[in-house]
């Protein structure tokens, strides 16, 4: 049986650690910049995410909708800020809707931005959101491709007024290769940049591997995970 309070303990000191290396590196690439943190909770307990919230995080992040259901009613006595971050199924749209996650980061097709956009209309209320960019161009991903992403980005402002566009979102290539891993940031924050104009904000790259080649392309929210609830 895990020991509750030596779980605590080291949930907050890698909480600690992380944020001190978030912030080392943040000062790097300009001190205006800020960073938001996403604690990726996707394979853990709820104990885990309460110990973290008593922290001091208040965002979280999950890959599936029933695991985000599961979690957020068993804590909806706290006031935690879920994200949405993995593959949205059209059958499922309804369902994240009545969960009124914070972000949905996955919305990484035309044709899901306008299901999406018939169900808000059909619950009168909207849905903030981040377009997935395929950056690393691979076919087991999701996203709108480097070539159409701004496109894209423009037309979903246009056809979905219920979808609260807030930037976008990519995941680089699962690599030890940090000249490709820097790539596909670079050429993110080269599409952010052209979307800042238009009211892009948030640029959600990194995870607990690459945070640190994210922050150093710009992004400015992390989704980490094991680095945290390791």
């Amino acid at each position: 049986m895990i020991d509750k309070t030596k779980r605590e303990v080291q949930l907050k000191e890698n909480l600690r650690i992380l944020i001190e290396n978030i912030e080392e590196e943040r000062l790097k690439y300009s001190s205006h910049q800020i960073i938001q943190l996403v604690a990726v909770s996707k394979y853990v307990s709820l104990y885990d995410i309460v110990a973290l919230y008593n922290a001091g995080q208040r965002t979280f992040g999950e890959n599936k909708v029933q695991d985000l259901k599961l979690k957020a009613q068993s804590l909806d006595n706290l006031p935690i800020q879920w994200h949405m971050i993995g593959t949205l199924q059209e059958n499922k749209i309804n369902q994240l809707i009545s969960l009124k996650p914070t972000m949905l980061q996955s919305l990484d097709s035309i044709k899901l931005a306008k299901s999406i956009q018939s169900k808000l209309e059909q619950n009168n209320t909207k849905l903030n959101c981040l377009l997935q960019v395929n950056s690393s161009n691979e076919l087991t991903k999701s996203g709108f491709s480097l070539d159409s992403a701004i496109d894209s980005y423009k037309e979903i402002l246009e056809i979905a007024p219920n979808i609260n566009l807030q930037g976008i979102m990519t995941i680089a290539t699962n690599t030890d290769d940090k000249k490709i891993i820097e790539s596909c940031f670079k050429k993110t924050k080269d599409i952010f940049d052209k979307l800042t104009p238009i009211g892009a904000k948030i640029l959600s790259c990194g995870m607990s591997d690459d945070y640190k080649i994210a922050i150093a392309n710009g992004a400015n929210m992390l989704r980490i995970g094991s680095r945290i609830f390791k």
